[in-house]
C-alpha cells in the first residue's frame, strides 16, 4: 500500500492533536486556520504549505521536526511503524528534564545519534516528467 506524504503528515498531526485531547476547533482557532481546511489536512485530502504546517505545529506546541520525523517513520514501511515511533518519541521525552522538552528554550538536539541508528531514510518518488509535444 502506498502512503502519500500528505496522508502521513495529516495522520501525524491528528495523532498529536488527539494525544493532547484537543478538538479540531481549538487547534484551528489557535493556528488561525479554518476548521474545514484543518480537517482536510488531517485526513490527507489537502496538501499543507510549509507556513500552514508551521502554524499548526505552533498551535499544537510541537516542533515541526518531530512531526516530520514521525512522518519519515510512517513512510519507511507504509505506516506500520508510525504508532511505535510516536510511542518511542514520547518515552524519550518522558526521560528528559522539563527544561529539555521540545518547545522550551533549552531544548537540545534530541538524541541525534539514536535517530541516525533508527534508519531515517525516506524515498519520495519524483513526479513523471511532462511530455511536451515536439514542435
Amino acid at each position: 500500500m502506498t502512503v502519500l506524504l500528505r496522508e502521513a503528515i495529516g495522520g501525524s498531526l491528528r495523532r498529536t492533536r488527539v494525544s493532547q485531547s484537543r478538538t479540531l476547533r481549538e487547534v484551528s482557532s489557535s493556528a488561525r486556520v479554518s476548521l474545514g481546511y484543518l480537517s482536510e489536512v488531517e485526513r490527507g485530502r489537502k496538501e499543507a504549505s510549509s507556513e500552514l504546517l508551521a502554524a499548526i505545529c505552533s498551535a499544537l506546541e510541537v516542533p515541526l521536526s518531530d512531526v516530520l520525523y514521525d512522518v519519515s517513520e510512517s513512510l519507511a514501511d507504509g505506516g506500520g511503524r508510525a504508532h511505535a515511533a510516536a510511542e518511542s518519541r514520547a518515552a524519550r521525552e518522558e526521560s528528559l528534564a522539563p527544561s529539555q522538552l521540545p518547545g522550551t528554550a533549552k531544548h537540545p538536539v534530541l538524541d541525534a545519534a539514536a535517530r541516525i541508528g533508527e534508519d531515517p531514510r525516506m524515498v519520495i518518488a519524483a513526479p513523471p516528467a511532462p511530455a511536451y509535444a515536439a514542435a
